[in-house]
């Protein structure tokens, strides 16, 4: 069971890496705000950037790819568009074959965030997809976040 984030207890300095998204046009609902699907692909923006670009993951053609095996969102505040929206990293647990990310996403000028959330990504060989140990560059990255 995952841990709940009381939004009022989150800020940007809890986080060890951030990315500024900008929402799209596409991303608005009915209602007119971003529709929940979209924040999990803010999410998976997020982490999967900072692997490829600190971790030096190849989403391609690396033999060790993460799976995503869990994940959660809790919505606090409505995004909209145009706005440039502030995600932030942190991963609080890192095993042999797992990590744990815990992320929030930030409107500008709130000191709130607006969703925080978590991915658990296990790292399997490619096709076979049994667990093995974290690639050793990925990992030394994600211990750079590691709170």
């Amino acid at each position: 069971m995952s841990e709940v984030l009381d939004p009022r207890l989150e800020m940007r300095a809890n986080y060890r890496h951030s990315l500024l998204i900008p929402t799209r046009l596409s991303d608005i609902d009915v209602y007119q705000h971003v529709n929940n699907v979209q924040y999990y692909a803010y999410f998976d923006t997020l982490v999967n950037d900072y692997m490829i670009r600190f971790g030096g993951l190849d989403m391609v053609n690396d033999k060790i790819i993460g799976l995503l095996v869990e994940s959660g969102c809790r919505f606090h505040k409505s995004l909209n568009y145009p706005e440039t929206i502030e995600g932030c990293l942190r991963t609080v647990k890192l095993g042999n074959s797992s990590a744990r990310h815990e992320i929030a996403l930030f409107r500008a000028n709130d000191p709130h965030p607006a969703a925080t959330g978590h991915f658990v990504h296990v790292f399997v060989e490619r096709g076979v997809q049994k667990p093995v140990p974290i690639p050793a560059k990925i990992r030394a990255a994600l211990e750079k976040l590691l709170v």
